[in-house]
């Protein structure tokens, strides 16, 4: 018998095993049909990539538009560079020389505020150092009258921007307290007192909120009344190993080096409390007068801080006091 060969047998094995060959039409189906999922498909990977970049776009958009819905419901605007901090002078204004006005308005007030008819060819001399060129050399003085100066401070500067400002000094003119705004003019390293000053009133006097009432310690206030004048002369003479004796443990207090001398306590006021107390004392000092005239005696009073230790009260602290003269019990 013959055998058939491997060649004869391939394709006739293929149909009888019920695969199709490529390009023949599948069992069950029509000549000429489209094979459909027969056919393996082989872009996968591909596809993934696609829905994957897909749903981020989607994402995106997505978020751009809630945002977009949010800004215009709360009508929320683009974020703009933060304005200049209000305490500084912004842009030039910041520029403007302001300690040299300072001195310049105070030494200009010192010339203005001094009126005498006896000096008034002084004083325009003196102020056409101050003033443009053409100007009134008395600056308005009708010259009449007089005004003496006794004493001026620079008392603060409205810079308007970096070519002018007013300087506002305090002075005691006749006997009164008053106050001047000069307005100055600065450029190229120079200043000029660029137009007339105005006479501005006083600080108002006010009155001093009533003290809260507190009774204080009077075991405390019977032992520093006994221990601190000792402490008062030794600062009152300014020996450092005298008033060390007084100190509590690492206090530093630097004494008055004999500029006054210790005469008496004039109130003491010393709070309860445990082995710190902060305390306030008004003392009488002796301040020396012209040769053979009596001293003068003033009161003045302290805030200090005192600690207990071994039954004694030392000094850890001495400091001008915020209270109101008179109200310490």
């Amino acid at each position: 018998m013959v055998r058939r060969s491997t060649l004869d047998r391939g394709p006739q094995s293929a149909v009888h095993d019920g695969r199709s060959l490529p390009g023949s039409p599948a069992r069950g189906r029509a000549p000429g049909s489209q094979a459909g999922s027969s056919v393996p498909w082989r872009g996968a990977g591909g596809r993934w990539a696609v829905w994957v970049l897909r749903v981020l776009i989607w994402a995106v958009l997505i978020i751009v538009g809630v945002r977009g819905v949010i800004a215009i419901a709360l009508n929320q605007k683009t974020p703009s560079a933060a304005p200049a901090s209000t305490g500084e002078k912004a842009g030039p204004a910041r520029s403007f020389p302001a300690g040299l006005a300072e001195a310049y308005a105070l030494q200009f007030a010192s010339v203005y505020l001094n009126v005498n008819q006896a000096t008034a060819g002084q004083r325009a001399q003196q102020l056409a150092a101050f003033l443009p060129a053409g100007s009134d050399p008395q600056l308005g003085w009708n010259r009449a009258g007089s005004l003496t100066l006794q004493s001026a401070q620079v008392a603060g500067i409205d810079v308007r921007d970096g070519q002018h400002a007013v300087v506002t000094v305090l002075a005691q003119v006749n006997g009164r307290l008053m106050q001047l705004g000069v307005p100055v003019y600065a450029a190229g390293g120079g200043m000029v007192v660029s137009g007339q000053p105005a006479w501005l009133p006083a600080p108002a006097q006010i009155s001093l909120p009533a003290p809260a009432s507190t009774n204080g310690d009077p075991a405390v206030t019977s032992a520093l009344q006994a221990q601190l004048p000792a402490f008062f002369q030794a600062y009152a003479s300014g020996s450092s190993a005298t008033i060390a004796r007084f100190l509590a443990p690492g206090a530093s207090v630097t004494g008055l080096g004999g500029a006054v001398t210790y005469s008496s306590i004039a109130s003491l006021y010393v709070p309860p409390g445990g082995d710190t107390r902060q305390i306030t004392v008004s003392v009488v000092w002796q301040i020396p007068a012209q040769k053979g005239a009596a001293p003068v005696q003033l009161p003045m009073t302290y805030d200090m801080t005192v600690v207990s230790q071994n039954a004694n009260w030392y000094v850890k602290s001495i400091r001008a006091s915020v209270q109101a003269a008179g109200q310490q019990s």
